[in-house]
């Protein structure tokens, strides 16, 4: 520690000063200077690096101030031209393409869209997969161009809402339950089946079942038994001719009587038969048909 000394004095006094007085000199001087000056270029030249490398970058990333090369900021959200690939998944409000390309999600495994609720739930998914699309939801729905609904699924039934169901497959449509429709028609010039080959077949309507044939024949086969029942109507074989060929015939009658010519006899329990028409019916002869 330096120690100053302070002498007051007279004019015309003569003061003799110490022959030895010290100077201190005010820096870095040495070895430590140079280290300074050497650890300042140091830092130039790293800045200079950084300001290189981050005009390359900027360079190569195509900033600009409206985005990042093919991504555009916009007020509304975010524009990216060309193709574009995301390795995490992508949370967006609305995924929408130009108004003159199409939109195209494409992915080596499968494309799967989730909607959430506000607590992270998942709602409704669509996964579209190497084998299968898949959709998970409360309700499904295809509108047309005008808004009208043409198919919608839910939980409790599926509707149709296009004017006609056309089924093109070679085995047909098959249904485990029951169909409610107003109209079942096969295409022009083609055969339709209906048909049920380990159950029964049942259709029930309000107010008539109708059965047309245009041009062709109606067939109806059974192994079993075929019941034509009618609770407070009539059963009407409206046409110009009734045909029974497997009808049991009794034995022939009495000699004189026409051969060409038989009758229809009725069993107590409804059961058919023929029996060859004489002068008079003789359809008691042969009533051991009906035991």
């Amino acid at each position: 520690m330096v120690r100053e000394q302070y002498t007051t004095v007279t004019e015309g006094t003569h003061v003799e000063r110490p022959e030895n007085q010290h100077v201190y000199k005010i820096g870095i001087y040495g070895w430590r200077k140079r280290c300074l000056y050497l650890f300042v270029l140091l830092l130039l030249a790293l800045l200079v690096v950084n300001l290189a490398l981050t005009i390359w970058i900027l360079k190569v990333m195509w900033f600009s101030p409206i985005g990042m090369g093919y991504l555009h900021v916009k007020q509304d959200g975010l524009r990216l031209e060309g193709e574009s690939e995301f390795l995490f998944p992508l949370y967006v409000k609305e995924i929408r393409s130009r108004v003159d390309s199409s939109l195209l999600l494409q992915s080596t495994q499968n494309v799967t869209v989730s909607a959430r609720n506000p607590a992270g739930e998942v709602t409704g998914r669509v996964k579209v997969g190497a084998q299968m699309v898949d959709v998970q939801s409360q309700g499904f729905q295809i509108l047309s161009e005008d808004g009208k609904p043409l198919f919608t699924a839910k939980e409790q039934d599926v509707m149709v809402g296009t004017g006609r169901l056309r089924v093109t497959g070679p085995e047909g449509a098959l249904f485990e339950h029951s169909v409610e429709t107003p109209l079942v028609r096969a295409n022009p010039f083609e055969d339709i089946w209906l048909e049920s080959p380990t159950r029964s077949l049942s259709m029930d309507a309000p107010r008539g079942v109708h059965i047309k044939a245009h041009t062709g024949k109606m067939e109806a086969l059974s192994q079993m038994d075929i019941i034509l029942r009618s609770s407070d109507g009539a059963l009407v074989l409206d046409a110009e001719t009734v045909g029974l060929p497997m009808l049991k015939q009794g034995t022939p009658g009495p000699s004189g009587s026409s051969k060409e010519f038989y009758e229809i006899c009725v069993c107590p329990d409804g059961k058919l038969y023929l029996s060859t028409a004489g002068e008079v019916t003789t359809c008691e002869e042969h009533s051991h048909i009906c035991l």
